[in-house]
């Protein structure tokens, strides 16, 4: 799980050296056909005979896989990578929180409020911009979190990921096309935009099928709270994106409060009483 995670954001840090020579959409096309290949090569998905509202659902998957990514992209290409993912970790926060009653959970919206409102208050560093796509992503996030659990009981295994990279991909294709142009056709851009792709797609999502066969979705759920603090560690040593004393703290509050939501949905879930 913990090698998923840093892969995910080392593959992220990686796509933001590249942008000077791709925009941040053709970047993130390259990383979605890589993982359209890989796993379309790898789950075979069988097409016919599928019904209806199958589709519907796997299209709306691979809408928010697309907005997602394409989001966060456009988000670290305007503010650094670790702010640009504490931001976005706010979208499955609440997701995390609205599936709760209990109302001391208000307590981590809370405290995750006060982290995203200390990353604005620092100069310099956060747009309006990309604090703009940074939410926009943390919404699509949410969407990917219910549509992934939905097209999971209606297609088998990795086909419906497999669809969903595809339609991502097709949705993009027009953009990327459009703002990258040639960039697209250099060889060297392409394998540098799959290395991404498998760092960021193929290999976490294979890292965390086997994580989930040996650990509970709760451990899951809360070791994906890191990612905050992963993607800022990525941006340090790839980038040398430092991060001030303050936006540290503002990182380790979104991380706590996802935590502690993660943690109130799970005992709610489970029907244990949760403590004083």
């Amino acid at each position: 799980m913990l090698g998923g995670i840093a892969s995910v954001q080392l593959g992220a840090a990686v796509a933001k050296t590249l942008f000077g020579e791709v925009p941040p959409t053709g970047m993130v096309w390259l990383r979605l056909v890589t993982s359209a290949v890989v796993l379309g090569l790898l789950a075979r998905p069988a097409l016919r005979g599928r019904s209806r509202e199958d589709w519907l659902v796997v299209i709306g998957f691979g809408v928010t896989l697309g907005v997602m990514n394409w989001a966060i992209y456009q988000s670290f290409a305007r503010i650094p990578l670790g702010i640009a993912v504490t931001i976005e970790f706010v979208g499955p926060l609440t997701l995390a929180v609205l599936g709760s009653r209990r109302p001391r959970d208000l307590l981590w919206v809370g405290l995750a409020a006060a982290g995203v409102l200390a990353l604005g208050l620092q100069p310099g560093d956060v747009t309006l911009a990309g604090v703009a796509f940074a939410l926009l992503a943390g919404a699509a996030w949410a969407a990917y979190i219910l549509l992934s659990a939905r097209t999971g009981t209606r297609w088998p295994g990795l086909d419906g990921l497999a669809v969903a990279s595809i339609v991502a991909t097709l949705l993009l294709t027009p953009g990327a096309l459009l703002v990258s142009g040639e960039a697209l056709l250099d060889p060297r851009i392409i394998g540098l935009g799959a290395a991404v792709g498998l760092l960021s797609s193929v290999v976490p999502y294979s890292f965390e099928m086997v994580a989930l066969r040996s650990i509970r979705p709760a451990v899951f759920s809360i070791l994906m709270s890191l990612e905050p603090a992963a993607a800022a560690l990525a941006a340090i040593v790839v980038l040398g994106e430092l991060l001030t004393l303050t936006q540290w703290l503002a990182v380790a509050c979104v991380v706590v409060a996802s935590v502690g939501a993660t943690r109130s949905g799970q005992r709610q879930v489970i029907g244990e009483p949760a403590p004083d």
